[in-house]
């Protein structure tokens, strides 16, 4: 994270279902900003006196506010009035794109639009999520355009348009994907976790995810995983430096497996953790399965 400022300073991440919120909060998190999703507007003030006030080191904090928040919305500028009141700095930033893209979006993810309730259409919904969400986007202070952006051109963008971390460089992201829904379309590389022992059919285990500990301790007492994490990392470390003396900026290692969910998971951010303590900057994690 960037030197910390004199006053706590809160990002407010809203704007359109599927533009890119949950990029934009997970690359702040993986930056050590302090990040919470869908957080009920009246209790901003609690949220930021709880964390920066009483003796948590988080000078830098995210609140994620999207259409769910509906009945609130409207409060936003009187709460982060308050905010001002208390000395926090803060920062509205709202995540925008355009109808055709978001409706290929959800195409792609087959995820549900969050106000696709009651028979309503995808272009329904979303053209009453732009409505709703208009007066933010009027005050805010940053419009974020994610159309043309795939999730390495977000993160970064997101770096650089806020500050929050290191630009220059290579940037590394380490992506889990399951093989059932395709490979990502950004990999540079792309390593299968499939011959790797399955926690999916532990019972006790289904439920969670490779970021979770009872996952990492299941997979990692087993030498064929310790010997592929062993094998991949000698890899990167050989080719890494390669592709950064040339004139790449990004470079997307992916990890695939039946689900996307634990195995995938694990690996993404062990090899995150491992580049991370040895020291490089811009080193991000996306699973696409999860988010």
């Amino acid at each position: 994270m960037s030197e910390a400022s004199e006053r706590p300073l809160l990002y407010v991440i809203t704007g359109m279902s599927g533009s890119g919120k949950s990029v934009a909060l997970k690359t702040l998190e993986d930056l050590d900003v302090y990040c919470t999703d869908n957080l009920p507007v009246e209790l901003l003030p609690q949220f930021v006196r709880a964390v920066a006030g009483e003796g948590v080191d988080a000078q830098r904090l995210a609140v994620g506010i999207d259409v769910r928040n509906a009945s609130e919305l409207d409060r936003i500028p009187q709460w982060l009035s308050t905010l001002g009141e208390m000395g926090i700095d803060h920062q509205l930033v709202f995540f925008e794109t355009r109808d055709e893209v978001l409706l290929k979006r959800y195409s792609d993810t087959r995820r549900k639009h969050p106000l696709s309730h009651d028979g309503l259409a995808l272009g329904d919904a979303i053209e009453l999520e732009r409505l709703r969400l208009k007066p933010l986007r009027a005050i805010a202070d940053l419009v974020m355009d994610t159309s043309e952006m795939n999730v390495h051109q977000m993160r970064r963008e997101v770096i650089t348009a806020l500050g929050v971390g290191a630009t220059q460089g290579l940037s590394l992201l380490f992506e889990s994907f399951a093989y059932k829904k395709g490979l990502p379309a950004d990999a540079d590389f792309v390593f299968d976790a499939r011959a790797l022992p399955n926690p999916h059919w532990d019972a006790r285990l289904r439920p969670l995810s490779g970021r979770d500990v009872a996952v990492r301790d299941y997979l990692e007492q087993d030498p064929a995983v310790l010997d592929f994490v062993e094998a991949v990392e000698q890899f990167l470390e050989n080719w890494v430096p390669r592709f950064e003396a040339g004139t790449r900026s990004y470079l997307t290692v992916a990890f695939g497996c039946t689900g996307g969910r634990h195995r995938s998971v694990y690996l993404a951010e062990r090899l995150a953790r491992h580049f991370r303590d040895r020291g490089r900057d811009g080193v991000l994690t996306f699973h696409r399965e999860l988010e």
